[in-house]
């Protein structure tokens, strides 16, 4: 029975270590081609991203039947967003409307993905409990880190004040399109995801270091160490509630306070 167990313990490890290997290449990529772009070299990121793109459309022909595809299927969704977001102005010209067209063509690949793989509302996090204590908390939270944010990146303002219809839009901008388009990726999809291919601890660690490598485009390198932790900060909080709205609302706060209230008060 010992010798049983034992073997039967082998072979999970074994099928472990080849999911980790068949996610990491498509990880390294992606980090490679942020790399690249973070040291300005723009149409080589470009040509590496679409890479990862074909590579992972190819590899639906033998990886279909893995544990590892669904987490490398929905890796594809990080080069999506570069591109879109390439394809618009760059960074520091950007208004807040575009971040509209970048993030709602993203909601389509996603409904194909979420409706391909039969994942369930619930497992997306898709709830609305116990929101009078998460909308605190999401504010709360999202100011903490918006402020020490600031102190990396030393944002600019995306609207001229905060009167009513200002903050209406921003509100709307950042919470149902970034907030809710970039925690669908990076936490209902993707953490869940690498969490069911290579364990709780290891899949929260890597999905938080891409969220970090995917604000390469901010272009200093403490972006990449800050947001990685707070996607850290994110994805523990996701882990947690499995509340896709308390995670998309604190991240919606995030935004508004670091392109509105404290550029135009607190700077």
């Amino acid at each position: 029975m010992e010798n049983e167990n034992t073997a039967s313990s082998t072979t999970s490890f074994q099928y472990g270590l080849k999911d980790m290997n068949m996610i990491l290449i498509p990880v390294i990529m992606i980090i490679l081609a942020e790399l690249t772009i973070y040291a300005d070299h723009l149409k080589a990121g470009i040509i590496l991203h679409v890479a990862v793109l074909i590579l992972i459309s190819l590899s639906s022909l033998w990886m279909r039947d893995t544990g590892s595809f669904r987490s490398v299927q929905v890796l594809s969704l990080l080069p999506l967003l570069r591109l879109l977001n390439i394809s618009m102005p760059i960074f520091s010209e950007l208004t807040l409307n575009m971040y509209f067209f970048i993030y709602a063509p993203l909601f389509i690949p996603i409904y194909i993905i979420v409706r391909e793989q039969g994942i369930t509302k619930k497992k997306l996090g898709i709830t609305f409990k116990n929101m009078t204590s998460f909308i605190p908390m999401a504010i709360g939270i999202g100011f903490l880190i918006a402020y020490g944010e600031n102190l990396v990146i030393h944002a600019g303002y995306l609207i001229p004040d905060m009167s009513f219809s200002n903050l209406l839009h921003i509100s709307i901008i950042m919470i149902f399109f970034v907030g809710l388009g970039e925690e669908l990726i990076f936490r209902s999809l993707l953490q869940t995801r690498l969490e069911a291919s290579i364990g709780s601890f290891r899949g929260l660690i890597l999905a938080s270091l891409l969220f970090g490598v995917m604000h390469s485009g901010y272009g200093t390198i403490y972006e990449i160490f800050f947001t990685s932790f707070a996607g850290l900060i994110l994805g523990y909080m996701f882990q947690k509630t499995n509340s896709l709205t308390f995670v998309s609302l604190t991240h919606g706060f995030v935004n508004i306070f670091l392109f509105g209230f404290i550029p135009l008060y607190m700077v």
